[in-house]
């Protein structure tokens, strides 16, 4: 039996408050529904679009800044940001950045977002890469959305700082790496 609409949107308001970053597409899966008939149910609630959603909540979130390096350097959409502690950042995955035989994304750009999302994290004005360990788990497709977070670990034996990072596309792992970052506090 088909949901009713009041329900439905009910449920939606819910979840778009739970996991902000969830597409229109996603969305209609789940519901069983088109992509226009969430569309519309989001302009009847005035709940705007994804980026809109996006800009909110880091705006929201963020008390402080990135030091490490200008925000527009950063690789992705910064969308969550505790300096020293975690970051998150979004990508999605479009025509100039897959190989074209393939469609699948050029390896680079996802160790891109998480190297300068792994420099961003640090709360130093000067942040490098010393060591980097990574494993790519599944290739990525053109149009998929990959989100990055990264998590501060603590120092190694050499004291630089441990940065993890996840990469995901929906629930699934597709980019892990360990970061040794460098910074100017460093003995």
């Amino acid at each position: 039996m088909k949901q009713k609409k009041k329900e439905r949107q009910e449920q939606l308001t819910q979840l778009i408050d739970e996991t902000p970053f969830i597409t229109d597409e996603a969305l209609a899966n789940k519901f069983g529904v088109s992509i226009q008939t969430i569309r519309l149910d989001r302009l009847e609630l005035a709940i705007p679009e994804l980026r809109e959603r996006i800009k909110y909540v880091a705006e929201k979130q963020w008390d402080e800044t990135v030091k490490a390096l200008p925000l527009d350097e950063v690789i992705g959409e910064v969308v969550h940001l505790e300096l020293d502690q975690s970051a998150i950042s979004l990508i999605d995955i479009s025509t100039e950045h897959v190989f074209s035989r393939n469609q699948i994304a050029r390896g680079h750009h996802l160790f891109a977002q998480a190297n300068s999302l792994a420099v961003a994290v640090i709360d130093d004005d000067l942040a490098l890469t010393s060591q980097s360990d990574i494993r790519f788990t599944r290739p990525v497709k053109l149009y998929e959305r990959v989100i990055a977070k990264a998590k501060v670990q603590g120092d190694d034996d050499k004291g630089h700082t441990i940065v993890d990072v996840t990469s995901y596309v929906d629930e699934e792992v597709v980019f892990h790496g360990r970061f040794h970052m460098y910074r100017s506090t460093d003995e």
